[in-house]
């Protein structure tokens, strides 16, 4: 090793152009920081060249073929990771070079290589990185330096749980300086990556779909039970956990929203949107029926068209129906038999008094009597219209006169309460119209969320 000094290329003349031979061996995907964009891993560089001035003729040195020498001791290449992210820069560790009697050098050194890596998390889970290892001479040019290289060699590759090893291309670039004329050559190779999807699968996206079938229910939910906007508003926290979740992987980047983020803002709207639909469902469930009565357009638009389509029917609608066609003629007569007792007896004549139902809204009596040739008193009970009349057998005229104060406080009593229970009639029907109406929301808001 006398004269030889490991500064200078070990090239005959300076103007010759030393080849040095590169390849890796990959043996494992240690990380993939998708938030940091970091790639890690554990490769072996394989480096060759020629070194003039250590060559030896093996008869005179007892056989020796080959000798190993410490990296400092000779000249190598300075070849680094050009897109490193490692503190240290140069991640290798230096072992011995291995020298033939030819003069032929070689070197492996191993390291756990960080090299930065842009993260394409559109697609995430199922995305497909590629990062680049891009590798060349620091200090020398292409006229001094040319890089050769080898086939990556992938063979003692350790499988990585989360990514799947697509392929290793690599390919030789020579790229020109404004500062010099000639090129400087690198090579560059690119891990394909593919993402195994079983984790995020059952982590993320299954929980995300079953919290989203959830979202459904609450439109078949009774309104009653007053749980719709409680059940609507706890599926909405949920996607917001598993939102964070996702928002903790990824890279705080506004080149692209990965897939997941955008299933997840998109059910979160969906779920908002339910939430909103059940409140305007709550509020015509109990709509008061001393309010507003329903639009027109709304009884159309809902109770008919909407109500067809989804081959909804009101309830009791058949029933109402039924009753319709079997309703008596509006001049028939409901009698109300009422027993006037004269003197603590009663009357052998029966003194019964026909009152038509009709003729109760109005009711006034007519103090005139007829007589007729035999003799019978009748006393007129007219009603509003006229129609309905009420004949007082004769000889029962003074009773009628006697009866007719507590029978005015009677009918005024029975008007009263068939005048209460028609409002109540009246009153049960405006909810029914605005319970059916937010029935017929909910089936329609079912139907259009279960399509999305």
């Amino acid at each position: 090793m006398t004269g030889y000094n490991p500064l200078v290329r070990p090239v005959s003349n300076d103007s010759q152009t030393l080849t040095v031979q590169f390849g890796l061996t990959l043996m494992q995907i240690m990380d993939v920081d998708e938030k940091n964009q970091v790639l890690t891993t554990n490769i072996w560089l394989q480096l060759q060249w020629d070194d003039h001035y250590l060559r030896w003729n093996t008869s005179e040195y007892g056989g020796v073929t080959n000798v190993r020498f410490p990296d400092h001791l000779i000249w190598k290449p300075d070849i680094l990771l050009y897109n490193s992210a490692d503190e240290r820069f140069d991640a290798t560790f230096h072992t011995n070079i291995l020298v033939d009697s030819s003069g032929t050098c070689t070197y492996l050194p191993p390291g756990i290589f960080k090299s930065t890596c842009y993260i394409d998390v559109r697609w995430f889970p199922f995305d497909v990185q590629r990062c680049d290892l891009k590798f060349g001479s620091w200090t020398y040019g292409g006229w001094s330096l040319d890089l050769k290289m080898l086939e990556p060699d992938i063979t003692g590759y350790i499988a990585n749980g989360e990514w799947d090893l697509v392929d290793v291309p690599g390919r030789k670039n020579e790229r020109f300086y404004a500062c010099c004329e000639e090129p400087y050559p690198d090579v560059t190779f690119t891990l394909v990556m593919r993402r195994r999807t079983l984790y995020y699968g059952l982590n993320l996206l299954i929980p995300c779909v079953l919290i989203s079938t959830l979202a459904l229910l609450v439109f078949l939910l009774p309104a009653d039970s007053g749980e719709k906007i409680s059940l609507g508003i706890t599926v909405l926290l949920s996607l917001t956990v598993f939102m964070l979740l996702v928002a903790e992987i990824m890279p705080a980047t506004s080149d692209s929203v990965p897939l997941i983020a955008q299933y997840f803002a998109t059910t979160m709207v969906i779920v908002g949107l339910s939430v909103i639909a059940t409140v305007l469902v709550l509020q015509y469930h109990h709509h008061d029926p001393d309010g507003s009565k329903m639009p027109k357009w709304t009884r159309v638009i809902l109770l008919n068209w909407c109500a067809w389509f989804l081959r909804m029917k009101r309830p009791g609608e058949e029933r109402v129906r039924s009753a319709c066609h079997n309703k008596a003629p509006r001049n028939s007569l409901t009698s109300v038999e009422l027993n006037a007792s004269t003197s603590g007896s009663q009357s052998t004549n029966g003194n019964v008094l026909y009152l038509g139902m009709r003729g109760l809204e109005s009711i006034h009596y007519s103090t005139a009597a007829t007589s007729c040739d035999s003799g019978v008193l009748c006393g007129r009970l007219v009603g509003r219209a006229g129609e309905d009349e009420v004949l007082l057998p004769a000889g029962h005229s003074s009773s009628a006169c006697r009866v007719e104060p507590e029978l005015a406080k009677i009918l005024d009593e029975v008007h009263f309460i068939a005048k209460r229970f028609r409002d109540q009639d009246e009153d049960e029907l405006v909810c029914n119209e605005w319970k059916f109406a937010a029935s017929v929301i909910d089936r329609l808001c079912l139907m259009a969320f279960s399509l999305f």
